[in-house]
């Protein structure tokens, strides 16, 4: 069976090399006062306990069903302010994050408070090897950068481990967020399975 939240995204044929020098300036300001890490470390710490907070208020059930219309969303738009931001889309998710990233969730399971909240145990080994990962990403951006200014090209081996990081990324948040029961994989692949087999019933 192939993990319920899928990701993708698409590089643009031609970079605004203007918007390009406008993320390296924003990049390296948020680096100066080490902002990124806190985006990711709020969204890893935030996403299960506003899911817990809605499981309480509106049920399991209700909370899935109207998960297009808020967590997805919601998780649509920090992907795409992410995608944005790594080079690996040219815009910004201003009023339709669906014309920037591909973010498929298929919502299944039966959250509940405890369960939302236990992720930020669970997830643990994904945070430690998504910042052990974050320096290969780092110089994976800083070359794609360099290569759009100079040539306008976005090197394909830097697309594709930027776009698997974000993929990665993506399926974390989904579980974090308790769209998804099973644990998310350890892979950049876009098809991938569940990392650990379902329960038996």
């Amino acid at each position: 069976m192939a993990y319920p939240a899928t990701f993708n995204v698409t590089p643009p044929g031609e970079y605004d090399k203007a918007q390009v020098v406008l993320r390296v300036v924003i990049i390296v300001v948020l680096s100066i006062f080490q902002v990124g890490g806190l985006i990711f470390g709020g969204a890893y710490l935030l996403l299960p306990v506003m899911a817990a907070i809605l499981i309480s208020q509106k049920g399991a059930g209700q909370y899935l069903a109207e998960a297009e219309q808020g967590p997805a969303k919601w998780l649509r738009y920090l992907m795409g302010f992410f995608s944005y931001m790594a080079l690996a889309s040219d815009k910004m998710p201003a009023s339709d994050p669906e014309a920037v990233v591909d973010l498929d969730v298929q919502p299944n399971g039966e959250p509940s408070i405890g369960s939302s909240l236990m992720r930020i145990i669970l997830a643990i080994p994904h945070a430690i090897v998504l910042w052990l990962l974050g320096f290969i990403f780092a110089i994976c951006w800083i070359v794609a950068a360099i290569a759009i200014l100079i040539n306008g090209t976005y090197p394909g081996w830097a697309a594709d481990f930027i776009r698997g990081y974000l993929r990665w990324t993506a399926r974390v948040l989904v579980y974090m967020a308790s769209l998804v029961d099973e644990y998310p994989p350890f892979s950049f692949d876009a098809d991938e399975q569940a990392a650990l087999p379902e329960a038996p019933a």
